[in-house]
């Protein structure tokens, strides 16, 4: 159990971390080298200056496909005159869910939307220069396909084609679904509240077949869904332009702790944000309300059903990717969104010898994604931990006071009420570095607001941030990140430098704080 885990065991009905939304994007690799486009209308014995009527009918092919395949289902087929995501003010998966909901599908195609919107493709550009034709890539707009299905194994998702070459696909999956989806295969009864499992009476096997989706084989699972939606595969293949080659977009992994009730969950939430808010250092922090709650649930909230709860979320970025906390019914949810895994690595094996390499987006590295998000998650409830019981940060902040010996080496005391020690705690603490942790260059980004006016400065800044490192390592702080150059706070730390950053916030007299400025 994580400390967060102990110090609110009596309100946690049951703890999940899962993937919740994840975006593939398949590429057809051989169209982009140049070159590329030009020899598949060789192959196909295709002039340059008949590009456009070739391309146009193979568009054509693909929008009959689609509405063909709405047709054999019995399903709708809607075209979408915005060029936009949403349409009357509803996004396309929730004019899909209505279908859903109004139809009452249960497994197959629920329908087929089609909505003009931008997308990067090839046209011919005439050269006046050279007197000739080319083959250029430019953005365009053309019509997509998006194919709404309920998915024996994904549950709701949405495979999204582009009309035009290169027939970009895009895969569209929510972890909560898919994992409603084997609870009710087994016969788990379960209660969900958007895409949170809100009550399960068996979380153990709900988590285990989480972690077991995280690292199925997508590869097959994702061609397969390709074929059903471009019929143009087989000739792309015989030509040897084929099959997609399959990238991770997005990813999010989510920990949810599910409180046993909507009031036990909000009598903590206020001290809960708040130090996510100050200690964290959070880049944006959103009160918004939520939709309508389960009938089971909303009675807890208020007498009037029609009141919808207030909800509360703080977001984290460093660079794409980056960590939010929020709540949802009885969920209090952690999640991180990896949007560029290049900052992490993963084991590759090189030579014959095991390497840690940069991790890039092909679906092999999606176990890795699965990791790192579940690993800063629970760095994430580690830290809120300290949220609520801060008597023991208080006892031991003393001892910081002094200086401290620590494997031979003195090093020097650390002021908790100190303007510059408290930016270096608030600094170490940002809650953007639970993601990977931080560097020398990321913490003097906390301590300088303005970048150095000259090399002479630079280098005095990153020598004053590393002696700074240093004391914090000193005083077990900080620990460093085996083969990086990477830091992050411990668990200790945690406890100290979030206690001094409250203490100054709330009990400390302004009047002290100008004698010690």
């Amino acid at each position: 159990m994580s400390a967060f885990d102990i110090v609110h065991h009596e309100r946690i009905a049951g703890k999940l971390t899962c993937f919740d939304r994840l975006i593939f994007k398949g590429h057809l690799t051989r169209f982009y080298p140049e070159g590329g486009m030009k020899g598949f209308l060789d192959s196909q014995g295709v002039l340059l200056k008949d590009f456009g009527c070739y391309a146009r009918a193979l568009s054509d092919k693909l929008k009959a496909h689609a509405q063909a395949v709405a047709e054999a289902a019995g399903r709708p087929y809607v075209y979408l005159a915005e060029a936009h995501t949403k349409s009357r003010g509803k996004s396309k998966e929730d004019l899909a869910r209505e279908v859903m909901a109004r139809d009452q599908v249960v497994a197959g195609l629920v329908c087929v939307l089609a909505a003009v919107e931008p997308c990067a493709s090839f046209d011919i550009f005439r050269n006046k220069v050279a007197k000739r034709l080319e083959v250029v890539r430019r953005r365009r707009k053309c019509l997509h396909f998006y194919y709404y299905f309920v998915h024996p194994k994904l549950g709701f998702c949405h495979v999204r084609v582009q009309s035009w070459l290169p027939f970009e696909v895009q895969v569209w999956a929510n972890g909560h679904e898919a994992l409603s989806t084997s609870l009710d295969a087994r016969r788990v009864r379960h209660s969900r509240y958007l895409n949170a499992v809100v009550a399960c009476p068996r979380w153990a096997l709900a988590q285990r077949l989480a972690d077991k989706w995280a690292s199925r084989r997508w590869g097959r699972l994702l061609d397969g869904l390709a074929r059903q939606v471009n019929p143009h595969l087989p000739l792309l293949e015989k030509a040897g332009y084929g099959p997609y080659r399959w990238v991770v977009d997005q990813a999010e992994v989510s920990t949810d702790v599910v409180s046993r009730s909507r009031g036990a969950l909000e009598a903590v939430l206020p001290s809960l944000f708040s130090h996510a808010a100050s200690a964290f250092s959070a880049e944006d922090v959103l009160r918004f309300l939520g939709r309508k709650l389960p009938p089971a649930l909303a009675a807890e909230v208020a007498s009037d059903a029609r009141r919808r709860p207030e909800g509360w979320r703080v977001r984290h970025r460093m660079g794409r990717n980056s960590v939010k906390c929020y709540d949802k019914a009885n969920v209090l949810r952690v999640e991180v969104t990896i949007n560029d895994p290049t900052c992490f690595r993963v084991l590759r094996v090189k030579k014959g010898h095991r390497v840690w390499c940069p991790m890039r987006k092909g679906v092999v590295n999606l176990p890795r994604y699965y990791q790192v998000g579940r690993a800063a998650n629970e760095r994430y409830l580690e830290a809120l931990s300290a949220a609520t019981d801060d008597r023991d940060g208080i006892r031991v902040l003393d001892r910081h006071c002094r200086p401290i010996t620590n494997r031979g080496k003195r090093h020097a005391r650390l002021n908790p009420v100190a303007k510059d020690d408290l930016a270096l705690f608030r600094a170490a603490l940002a809650g953007e570095h639970m993601i990977n942790g931080f560097s020398n260059r990321h913490l003097q980004a906390r301590l300088y607001r303005r970048p150095p006016a000259d090399a002479t400065e630079a280098k005095r800044r990153c020598q004053r941030t590393s002696r700074l490192i240093t004391k914090l390592r000193g005083h077990g702080l900080v620990a460093k990140v085996p083969r990086r150059r990477l830091y992050r706070v411990t668990t200790y730390g945690q406890r100290v430098m979030a206690t001094a950053v409250a203490v100054h916030d709330s009990a400390v007299p302004s009047a002290y704080l100008k004698l010690v400025a």
